[in-house]
């Protein structure tokens, strides 16, 4: 059965592997064997993540993007594949928030927001795909979305926004491109104990919020490792327009 969740075989690019999620993405990819492109702006911290899963035999290289910038997208996966090889499976996790009720959010923290979020996302995963398409090459793209993509809190609406754009854009690509042995999944994490947000959970805030969770706790990022492994393995080789989600039961309420 562990065959079943093998990538040791893959090429792997994962963007936003700077931090949090995108991070331990990579981290439990390359563990698993897959060689790991690492992508996100803050290439200093990718240089660490690399040496990282380099010192216990992996195999990773980093990359800069900036999935607002439709030429670093494709400069990133010509380095990727440089690297690396050909690129068969894409983890589009890069992303942000900004924190302010509806009617505070400017036009600039819009862009920004779905910019990063949706835009930048499918103009990674059209780049990575075309590319698969012309090479003959099955493949493999997971959107990370997010429970905000169905359900809705108050003060990070674009993000909702963005994330709900995620879900609708996985499932249209599933389609299009299911004939061409191209697979596109998301997965929707709930609310995951990350550095960037550590803090939070301690306040009053964040103690009201974890309570809502039928499970009654934050996830951890390793959480999602059977998630991440599922979607980009070929343990998932019939799934295709299907969202993931793992939230300890939040959307149950």
């Amino acid at each position: 059965m562990s065959d079943l969740f093998d990538v040791s075989k893959e090429t792997i690019l994962v963007t936003g592997a700077s931090q949090g999620l995108g991070r331990q993405f990579a981290r439990i990819l390359a563990a698993h064997g897959a060689a790991v492109a690492l992508a996100a702006r803050q290439v200093d911290k990718l240089k660490s993540l690399e040496d990282e899963i380099r010192g216990k035999g992996g195999r990773a290289a980093a990359v800069a993007l900036d999935v607002t910038d439709t030429g670093s997208i494709a400069r990133a996966v010509d380095a990727a594949e440089a690297a690396l090889g050909p690129v068969t499976v894409l983890i589009n996790n890069a992303g942000i928030a900004i924190e302010k009720l509806a009617t505070e959010q400017t036009e600039a923290d819009w862009d920004a927001v779905i910019g990063a979020n949706l835009k930048g996302a499918y103009f990674l995963a059209t780049e990575v795909a075309r590319r698969m398409i012309a090479r003959k090459q099955s493949g493999n793209i997971v959107n990370i979305a997010s429970v905000l993509g169905t359900g809705v809190l108050k003060a990070v609406s674009p993000y909702a926004i963005s994330k709900a754009g995620i879900i609708q854009a996985t499932k249209a690509m599933a389609l299009e491109l299911a004939g061409q042995n191209i697979r596109i999944n998301a997965l929707a994490p709930g609310y995951i104990d990350t550095e960037m947000n550590h803090a939070f959970w301690s306040t009053p805030p964040g103690e009201r919020l974890t309570k809502r969770i039928p499970q009654r706790r934050v996830g951890a990022e390793s959480d999602l490792d059977g998630a991440i492994l599922l979607l980009a393995s070929q343990a998932s080789r019939y799934m295709t327009g299907s969202v993931v989600t793992v939230d300890g039961g939040f959307l149950l309420n």
